[in-house]
């Protein structure tokens, strides 16, 4: 693994959304895997997990029903009331060096009941409309991390918006199927829709760069190298060459709630383990890669 130097003084924070509203696309272990390889090579990394079903924080041993309590999720950072707290007070510390978390729970829908009711008695102005309070909180820590990694929820709501608009770089992921390759064409469409609606009130979608991950690849099932195929072709470079091969290594270790960055290498069969990692850590290794291409090194 090549260790990359942190970002220097004057280097742009990286926000990274890993995004998609279709269930399956391993949005969740894409978010997990990255923001481990970062931190082994060296990176600050603030996990974000804006999911209200809090994956992401139950594979870093927060039990969202049961650890996280009221206000401790990244909505206590961006209501619309006087209880709005500090980023930094909400930040947990994880077991994985190199990694803090701002854990998730239903909590999250409380963002999405309470904006429509904000924006019609117009309590938002300027840096408090709804799509920049992502941002604006994160700002808080900016300085205490190289990249911030954010697994959004599998919807367009107000919280997805708002991490989109913070983001300055984009991660769809993508199951080589017919069916998940139609539901990202609609995630797409809407995501447009809806970014331009938000760059008119004054947003932005400027991001370094947007790529789409080819997720739980079976490398030897043809109607699958079709459609990667076909994605290719119609998206060029924007695909990442490398992808994440389907595997029961991946699914074993999920079971336990680990990644195979945390495993032995006979916890799963070896040549399983050897033969998956070698994929998730192809694919870091390229986002890797356009963060130093962001950074000029």
């Amino acid at each position: 693994m090549e260790f990359l130097p942190r970002r220097r003084p004057g280097d742009k924070l990286q926000i990274i959304t890993v995004a998609n509203f279709k269930g399956g696309s391993a949005k969740t272990t894409t978010a997990l895997y990255l923001s481990q390889y970062l931190a082994l090579a060296g990176f600050r990394v603030l996990a974000i997990d804006l999911d209200p079903q809090a994956s992401l924080s139950a594979m870093f041993g927060y039990q969202p029903e049961f650890d996280i309590g009221a206000n401790e999720t990244l909505y206590g950072a961006i209501r619309y009331d006087e209880h709005r707290r500090p980023l930094r007070e909400i930040v947990r510390p994880t077991y994985f060096d190199g990694i803090g978390l701002v854990p998730g729970n239903l909590e999250l829908m409380e963002f999405e009941h309470t904006t429509p009711r904000a924006m019609v008695e117009r309590r938002e102005r300027g840096h408090d409309l709804f799509f920049r309070r992502v941002a604006s909180a994160i700002d808080q820590v900016a300085d205490e991390y190289d990249v911030i990694v954010i697994d959004c929820p599998p919807q367009l709501g107000y919280l997805t918006m708002g991490a989109l608009n913070a983001a300055t770089a984009m991660l769809v992921t993508i199951h080589p199927q017919m069916v998940d390759v139609a539901s990202m064409s609609q995630f797409l469409l809407m995501t447009s829709d809806l970014m331009s609606v938000i760059e008119e009130a004054g947003g932005r979608l400027d991001h370094d760069f947007i790529r789409y991950v080819i997720t739980r690849h079976d490398p030897n099932d043809v109607p699958e190298a079709q459609i990667v195929a076909l994605l290719r072709t119609l998206f060029g470079s924007d695909v990442l060459q490398a992808t994440v091969w389907k595997s029961t290594a991946i699914a074993n270790a999920g079971l336990t709630k680990q990644s195979l960055y945390e495993l032995e290498r006979g916890a799963v069969g070896r040549g399983a383990y050897d033969r998956a990692l070698e994929s998730v850590d192809a694919v870091n290794a390229e986002i890797a890669q356009l963060l130093k291409k962001v950074w000029g090194r």
